[in-house]
């Protein structure tokens, strides 16, 4: 079935012929079975240059030129840097909130030539991600800039992906406000290396689609992509046919300027283009690198900047702590979640029922796995011991397992908990937030969509196909994580006042409580926030049985108040301390 699909270039009236070429040869190889709308962002584009790209239309392709002078207008008091908006290289961070009808959009650099169908790229599935893209060969080839990126920006020189091509979930950048975060890192941080790819990177990470080389492969150091499959050239730094007579792959650059009507032009351009100016250019790339090495050597480099950031946001958190103990407010987070949409009735297969699911639960499953063995080696999460873990083998039944929320990171050691008990046939499921399911993008959205979750809903369909589901699953043997705090407080060693939901669920389907709490110690290794890292002792306890004389109700009360008693008295063994809050002595 024919689709339309849009594409964007951006570029100035001086570097508007490279654009043609490079539209010129996107035309030529790609599909005729689809539409092609084809926007040019710009503020200065002379009417004679646009004519010639119009001149280029063909059935399914149009070309629209898109004057964003207004645009920028409106939004020139947002801008802590007034040199950054008038950049066409940043113009790609507009596209989303200047389109809002388009929900994925192809982004091209006007220095490329397109030898593959650009409808290929645009078919990879990047609803889980912010964008797809190709690794940033500069820093993986490069040592000055894989150090640059590393030890300045925080990001792996193996994970940093090049802004020239990119596929743009549009409707992502607007739901997480990336224009907004592009300006207010611009008044945090003034990136000078690579400007517009550090900034996305930065914005991006962890949400990245890596796509094959072939759909960037860029003319620099050793290219390991043949010619012949090499869908997108892409013309990097100094490396331009029209400056270089030798330019590597240059012949397939001049191939299609020839076809179009800056061809002479653009040999004028390369004729005159005089030594010196080449040697300037090969200077530049010197300049480059040295300003790269400066950066990396910086005292303030963004990653030390962001740490300060980030251990002050914790003693604001910790305050905050102290302040909601004070009031009793144990079931409001400290932090705040992302803002999730509701979800719909029959969103959320819970008894992974389709095909489809199951194929992404094993998935998920495989990267939670190679996650949690990341962050155990590089000592992000410590567990210390697990004690107890055979009390998940005594269960002959289904179960609700209750644990302390205190960090993001506890289901992974819950998970490791259960899988020491080494249960056959009985998978542990957890329950999460609607916010948590709706609203996390990338790795860790495909997580909380995929491995084993099963969200609450404020629809009350859905909390009826939800209680349905839990019946079902706690009938078959399965265990059901749930943190009945509700609340997460960082690092918060005390237990807080229960909820009753997961005792009504246990209780309702006259299956046991099987409580867990995590104590926590401080380790000699210092986080990223200037913390100690914690090392957890993950307490798993005598289960709680229903008593079949009682009701429901009554089942519910005497489960949460004895699991009340258990973490009490693990906190007050462990850490040699009478439970108290400052609540009671207010």
């Amino acid at each position: 079935m024919s689709k339309t699909i849009p594409i964007f270039y951006a570029c100035d009236n001086n570097f508007f012929k490279y654009t043609v070429v490079s539209l010129a040869s996107m035309i030529a190889n790609a599909s005729p079975r689809h539409q092609y709308e084809v926007h040019i962002l710009h503020t200065d584009i002379t009417p004679e240059n646009q004519a010639i790209a119009k001149r280029l239309e063909t059935k399914q392709f149009t070309v629209t030129f898109d004057d964003v002078t207004e645009y920028l207008h409106s939004i020139k008091d947002k801008m802590p840097i007034r040199d950054y908006y008038s950049k066409t290289t940043y113009y790609r961070l507009f596209i989303a909130d200047m389109f809002p009808e388009i929900k994925k959009t192809i982004y091209i650099d006007s220095d490329t030539i397109v030898q593959g169908n650009i409808a290929e790229l645009y078919d990879h599935n990047i609803s889980d991600y912010a964008v797809g893209a190709c690794h940033e060969q500069a820093m993986v080839q490069e040592n000055v800039y894989g150090t640059y990126v590393e030890k300045c920006i925080g990001i792996d020189r193996n994970s940093f992906f090049n802004a020239g091509v990119l596929l743009i979930n549009c409707e992502y950048f607007r739901e997480n406000k990336v224009l907004g975060q592009f300006m207010e890192l611009l008044g945090f941080y003034n990136f000078r290396v690579t400007q517009d790819e550090d900034y996305l990177n930065v914005i991006c990470r962890d949400k990245v689609l890596f796509l094959h080389q072939k759909w960037n492969t860029e003319v620099f150091g050793d290219i390991f992509v043949p010619l012949e499959e090499a869908c997108v050239i892409h013309y990097i730094m100094v490396a331009k046919p029209w400056h270089f007579h030798d330019c590597h792959w240059g012949d397939i650059f001049w191939k299609y300027a020839e076809q179009t009507e800056v061809y002479g032009d653009l040999k004028e351009i390369l004729d005159t283009y005089t030594d010196e100016q080449r040697a300037e250019d090969m200077a530049s790339c010197d300049r480059l690198a040295q300003l790269a090495i400066e950066e990396t050597n910086r005292p303030d480099t963004y990653v030390a900047r962001v740490k300060e950031k980030v251990r002050e946001e914790r003693m604001r958190v910790l305050e905050k702590i102290e302040q909601y103990e004070r009031e009793g407010r144990f079931d409001e987070d400290v932090e705040d979640d992302p803002p999730g949409r509701q979800i719909r009735p029959g969103e959320v297969d819970y008894l992974r029922k389709k095909p489809i699911s199951r194929v992404n639960r094993r998935i998920a499953y495989n990267m939670a796995k190679h996650f949690l063995d990341k962050i155990l080696k590089e000592k992000k999460m410590i567990v210390k011991d697990i004690i107890g873990a055979e009390h998940f083998a005594e269960l002959e039944s289904g179960a609700m397992i209750t644990c302390n929320h205190f960090n993001a990171f506890d289901s992974f050691a819950m998970q490791m908990a259960y899988e020491k008990a080494d249960v056959k046939g009985r998978a542990l499921f957890r329950i999460i937030r609607e916010g948590n399911y709706t609203s996390f993008p990338g790795f860790y959205g495909y997580l909380m969509r995929n491995y084993n979750t099963l969200p609450l809903s404020s629809n009350a369909k859905v909390m009826q196909e939800f209680m349905r589901a839990t019946s079902l699953l706690l009938q078959k043997g399965h265990f059901i994580l749930i943190y009945p705090e509700q609340s997460m407080w960082w690092n918060y060693r005390k237990p807080k006042p229960l909820q009753k939901g997961g005792y009504y669920i246990a209780a309702r389907n006259n299956v046991p409580v099987l409580p867990c709490f995590i104590t926590m110690e401080d380790s000699d290794l210092i986080g990223e926030d200037g913390f100690p890292i914690q090392e957890y002792t993950i307490h798993v306890c005598t289960p709680i049985y229903p008593d079949p004389e009682k009701t429901v109700k009554e089942n519910t009360a005497m489960m949460m108040e004895k699991n009340a008693e258990i973490w009490k008295d693990i906190y007050e063994t462990t850490y040699g301390i009478p439970l108290s809050y400052t609540t009671e002595q207010k």
